[in-house]
């Protein structure tokens, strides 16, 4: 396997991608925020001090991923064609899951902006309810799957990283 974004020299580069053919892509990203049992109520019920703290962190994490390209420095900047977040709130263990589904039709894949959006919606929830619990966990950040472009499909199937099945394992640069 070979890193793409650097030359022969060990430079950093941006993939060349104006000859890949367009195709459409998706990804999906995840993670968790754990919060107290004070915080979780506040988010469930509204009464957060800083106002609806999930459509905030909605907002957040679609703005963030559209501006992917400005925050890492060799992602390209693509039209994003569809950015959702959805958050799963589970009482029992007082986590906060957040999804992240971007798509797009291009030549480069869109799996950075699904993880900015998941990763910023999160830290907004953070932001938003710090006041009231400053040691909640931002957790298990990462891509669930990926279609289209030339390394084909990609689904994580373990909890552990690397155990994932790709129809296609070519390693050129996305």
């Amino acid at each position: 396997m070979e890193l793409t974004h650097f030359d022969k020299d060990g430079k950093a580069i941006m993939v060349d991608v104006t000859q890949k053919d367009d195709t459409d892509r998706t990804a999906v990203a995840e993670g968790k925020i754990k919060v107290n049992r004070q915080v979780y109520e506040a988010i469930e019920k509204g009464t957060a001090a800083k106002g609806d703290v999930l459509g905030v962190a909605t907002t957040a994490g679609i703005m963030a991923a559209k501006r992917t390209w400005e925050l890492i420095p060799m992602c390209h900047p693509i039209p994003v064609g569809s950015l959702k977040i959805h958050f799963e709130s589970d009482s029992d263990a007082l986590e906060i899951k957040c999804t992240c589904t971007a798509k797009t039709y291009g030549k480069t894949g869109i799996e950075m902006e699904a993880l900015t959006g998941v990763s910023v919606a999160l830290l907004t929830v953070y932001d938003m309810c710090k006041a009231l619990d400053k040691s909640m966990e931002i957790t298990d950040i990462h891509l669930v799957s990926k279609t289209g472009g030339k390394s084909g499909e990609y689904h994580k199937t373990g909890g552990k990283s690397g155990e994932y099945r790709m129809a296609d394992k070519n390693t050129e640069g996305e």
